[in-house]
């Protein structure tokens, strides 16, 4: 039961309407409900973009990319060198 995903963007124009709503004197749960998430989404997302800008979110989710990419890529040499070593070694 996969939800709706948001970009970082519509998360952090949805944040912002909830803030509205919160200063106009709705409580947590109703804002999350006006802007259709739930309680813990709208937490969860205050917790990740709660004071970001709209750039800043862009960036990190880039730069949370590329960490992704390059952890890969460490963890494929890392397999390639201990093959390497293994087979230097004549334990095969």
């Amino acid at each position: 039961m996969n939800g709706k995903r948001y970009k970082p963007e519509q998360i952090i124009q949805k944040l912002r309407q909830a803030e509205v709503e919160i200063s106009k004197g709705c409580t947590v749960p109703q804002a999350a409900k006006k802007i259709g998430v739930t309680e813990q989404t709208f937490y969860r997302w205050r917790n990740e973009y709660g004071g970001l800008r709209l750039d800043q979110a862009k960036r990190m989710k880039a730069l949370e990319t590329e960490n992704t990419r390059l952890k890969k890529l460490v963890a494929d040499l890392s397999l390639d060198n201990e093959i390497l070593k293994e087979a230097n070694s004549g334990n095969f």
